[in-house]
């Protein structure tokens, strides 16, 4: 460092002072070799060094292991699937939607473990087509635009089932739930209609999920924090064979008809790894208690 042109080693018979390395001069296969030991976010911004470190990148043996194994089965889902797994990678790490827009699948872009979101028009609810109970309201703070209001009702449920190839491993499985119906005044400040909220602080929720191989979980919780989003924590399942497809049915009831019950928006469900869903509790989640 600090070291000027006149004090580099010269060659006898050349005038012309001999260069250190530089970065440049590094073989792209030996860069690819570095990289593919790092994290995707680490790659990406050593791709903006300069033209080689961008060249190696782009190796396809760096992407392969940070896929994930059901990679071709969620690839085949989608209208554009990419060119090369460097852009394969990229565009699972965004919310890709299927099925008609219901569902959106994705990567997380630190860890590759797949993520998926299932709207409430994916699922049964009793009563939906009754405006006297149930409304779908748009709104930017769910990633469909649109959630399920409850007004009031005596008997609530809500079901939903999901056929998909998860990666073997351990999920995590919430319900994304408001009391309160969301809005904005004047199109700028957020704000929280608590008027019809009734109901929630008498019986808990009960929340089921429910496995094709044997795997049942059950649980409860008294819906609160008015006004704010939460992640409600159903349970956890575990995926053994990532070659079949993983079938779940989750639901969400309150079917205690001694009093009604309203002002609940049901945006979505949503599956992670369940390292990411330990991080969602600690932000904005809610265990619920299993019985």
């Amino acid at each position: 460092m600090g070291v000027n042109a006149s004090s580099l080693p010269r060659n006898p018979n050349s005038p012309i002072p001999l260069t250190r390395p530089k970065l440049d001069d590094i073989p792209e296969s030996c860069i690819a070799l570095v990289l593919s030991y790092m994290d995707p976010p680490v790659i990406a911004k050593l791709a903006r060094l300069n033209r080689a470190f961008r060249a190696a990148s782009s190796a396809d043996f760096i992407w392969v292991p940070k896929l994930p194994s059901t990679y071709p089965y969620i690839l085949a889902k989608l209208p554009d699937q990419g060119n090369g797994n460097m852009d394969i990678y990229a565009r699972l790490c965004r919310p890709n939607p299927f099925d008609g827009g219901t569902k959106e699948v994705w990567i997380d872009k630190m860890t590759g473990g797949v993520c998926l979101s299932i709207s409430s028009k994916a699922m049964g609810i009793t009563g939906i087509d009754d405006r006297r109970y149930w409304n779908y309201i748009p709104t930017d703070e769910s990633r469909f635009q649109t959630v399920a209001y409850l007004q009031q009702i005596w008997w609530l449920e809500v079901d939903g089932e999901l056929e998909f190839k998860f990666p073997k491993g351990t999920y995590s499985l919430f319900f994304r739930l408001q009391l309160g119906k969301v809005g904005k005044r004047m199109g700028r400040r957020r704000v929280s209609n608590s008027e019809n909220v009734h109901g929630w602080d008498l019986k808990p929720a009960h929340f089921k999920l429910t496995m094709a191989d044997g795997q049942h979980i059950v649980s409860q919780c008294m819906l609160g924090n008015l006004g704010n989003w939460v992640h409600y924590h159903v349970g956890d399942f575990v995926v053994e064979d990532d070659s079949i497809l993983t079938k779940i049915k989750f639901s969400l009831t309150q079917i205690d008809c001694t009093h009604t019950k309203g002002g609940l928006c049901v945006d979505s469900v949503l599956i992670c790894p369940i390292s990411l869903g330990k991080e969602l509790v600690s932000v904005d989640g809610e265990v619920c208690k299993k019985l």
